[in-house]
């Protein structure tokens, strides 16, 4: 049979937003073709190295040191490592230019991110949707909580999210599966905090994974989370949520779905008598041909910055400057999560206390810094992780010799580790564009970058350690250590903007409900969508943005209108 080339909808990307997309599309009758740049990466089937033990690989799971001198980027990232660098992109596979430095983490394979991912989900409130009008940064975002409010419901009842209705207004509850437990220290926190902080709450740590699998977890052959913490290698069991796991085979089922893997696409095609995209342009990544394909609605879900990408790419006699980009603005506003700051303590007493097994997610302190108005010379705040734990052996520089090797069979004492994700603010400045004489091997101009920190960064840092050090010396820690890991912007991975969302065209490239202000049947609905970046993890945010654009497009396609 031939391959078709026509389909209702074409989605960019098959990640976290893009799985989502599919689904939507597929299981209300669509036919939906996901376009991956990457390889073909199959639940089960494709995770090589999920049960191999440390032994069984050539350095232990660590990184050889050639490996890591070609790819000073990539190797940044925590979990590049043996078991999972087959899903991360080498750094000379896409390069970049970085004006200002800027780690690019990128996984491009059917699945993208969503393999490789923290798992950490968190409800934006009102305080963060009326952040930026209120506070005088960046545009009004042109919905509310209430609008986004059941879609997070959604996503959270079929993706499987473990949490504790907490009543914190800063991070709304939603459809929690049973927490995972604290331990003994950060039980002893989680009491102290308030009795000293009344606007502090500490919370189990919101994860997308199964603790209690419902029936339409097994619906989708998911089952509960074995804490193995080897998240990053693809779990066969489904416990957390992956697009491979979850919404692509959900999608696969219905018979609407084609994934064609290796598939760079280059540019959206504009239609300029029909005044709207007519399809993509694709290269293919294995034999360098190009091939276009053609749908009614088109959702790009490529990542943040690969989106951004596409569409400046995307010119036309209409569009000069990129789809849809007459005011100049797209590729502008580029933000991301601020994690510079760090804390490390230790802890006395608590030794008849332990803890069994593992856990995928620490308590976290919701923020507290200017959530219902301007308190601080910064703007925005942050949320702070942390966790407790204990080592093994004596404390002490002895590494080598019988009485170091018998007390490692001993346990150690209690340490706490605590990090900060802040919001970082919107600025023109900050932004990516295309080269204009730096290309790729596929021929497509090298994306340019020019984002960097601020003082507000600094100065949200420097709170963040002041604080976090104040609570953990209130709580009884001592060898409380303050740290600046002087990280480059990208390595949080939480990149957002470019193609903002707001009320206006002339100054946001995206409405109300994700899509185009003046290409109506392009929608976006990953990172790149963002107003703002709120102190949140931003994932389940985009998968809520994706079902409700979805259902929106599908509904304006019934009556005609896309």
């Amino acid at each position: 049979m031939a391959e078709t080339n026509t389909f209702d909808v074409i989605v960019i990307g098959s990640g976290i937003s893009g799985g989502w997309a599919a689904k939507e599309f597929c299981e209300k009758g669509f036919k939906t073709l996901v376009l991956e740049r990457g390889f073909d990466v199959q639940h089960i089937k494709d995770y090589p190295t999920a049960y191999m033990d440390p032994w069984e690989f050539d350095h232990h799971n660590q990184v050889a040191l050639k490996v890591r001198e070609e790819n000073p980027i990539a190797s940044r990232c925590y979990a590049f490592n043996e078991d999972a660098i087959h899903f991360f992109t080498k750094d000379k596979e896409q390069e970049y230019v970085q004006e200002k430095p800027f780690d690019w983490i990128r996984g491009y394979h059917v699945g993208g991110k969503s393999l490789l991912w923290a798992r950490q989900v968190q409800r934006w409130s009102d305080y963060d949707f009326e952040g930026p009008a209120r506070d005088g940064f960046a545009v009004d975002w042109p919905i509310r909580y209430k609008d986004i409010a059941p879609w997070y419901s959604h996503v959270e009842k079929f993706i499987g999210v473990s949490g504790n209705r907490d009543g914190n207004a800063a991070m709304p509850d939603g459809e929690f599966l049973p927490a995972f437990d604290l331990n003994a220290v950060e039980q002893m926190i989680q009491k102290k905090i308030p009795q000293k902080y009344p606007d502090r709450q500490v919370i189990a740590g919101r994860c997308a994974h199964i603790t209690d699998p419902q029936p339409v977890h097994i619906q989708q052959g998911r089952t509960k989370c074995q804490n193995r913490t080897m998240c990053q290698r693809g779990c066969p069991f489904g416990g957390y949520f992956s697009s491979n796991a979850s919404t692509l085979p959900w999608a696969a089922k219905t018979g609407n779905l084609t994934i064609r893997p290796n598939s760079i696409v280059e540019s959206i095609i504009y239609d300029d008598q029909k005044q709207k995209a007519s399809g993509v342009r694709i290269i293919d990544a294995e034999t360098q041909k190009t091939a276009e394909y053609f749908a009614k609605v088109i959702f790009v879900n490529a990542s943040a910055i690969a989106t951004n990408q596409i569409l400046l790419n995307s010119t036309s006699s209409r569009f000069p400057n990129g789809l849809g980009n007459d005011s100049g603005l797209l590729g502008k506003y580029i933000a991301f999560h601020n994690y510079l700051g760090s804390i490390s303590a230790t802890m006395e007493g608590f030794e008849d206390m332990y803890y069994y097994g593992r856990r995928p997610t620490q308590p976290i302190i919701p923020n507290f810094r200017n959530v219902k108005k301007q308190e601080m010379d910064f703007l925005r705040g942050y949320a702070s992780f942390f966790g407790a734990y204990r080592g093994r052996g004596a404390n002490s520089d002895m590494q080598v010799g019988a009485a170091f090797k018998d007390s490692l069979s001993e346990v150690g004492g209690w340490g706490i580790g605590m990090m900060m994700q802040g919001e970082t603010i919107p600025k023109e400045e900050n932004h990516v564009r295309l080269s204009t004489d730096l290309k790729d091997k596929f021929g497509m101009a090298q994306m340019v970058f020019y984002v960097g920190y601020d003082d507000n960064d600094q100065k949200s840092m420097q709170d963040f350690l002041n604080q976090g050090s104040e609570m953990l010396e209130y709580i009884g820690a001592k060898n409380i250590s303050q740290h600046n890991s002087k990280q480059n912007p990208g390595l949080d991975i939480h990149e957002m903007g470019g193609a903002r969302m707001g009320r206006d065209p002339k100054t946001s490239i995206l409405n109300q409900w994700n899509q185009m202000h003046l290409c109506k049947n392009v929608f976006v609905t990953d990172g790149a969508s963002m107003t703002s970046t709120g102190t949140q993890n931003p994932s389940l945010t985009y998968m809520a943005f994706t079902a409700r654009a979805a259902n929106y497009a599908m509904d304006e396609m019934k009556r005609g209108n896309l």
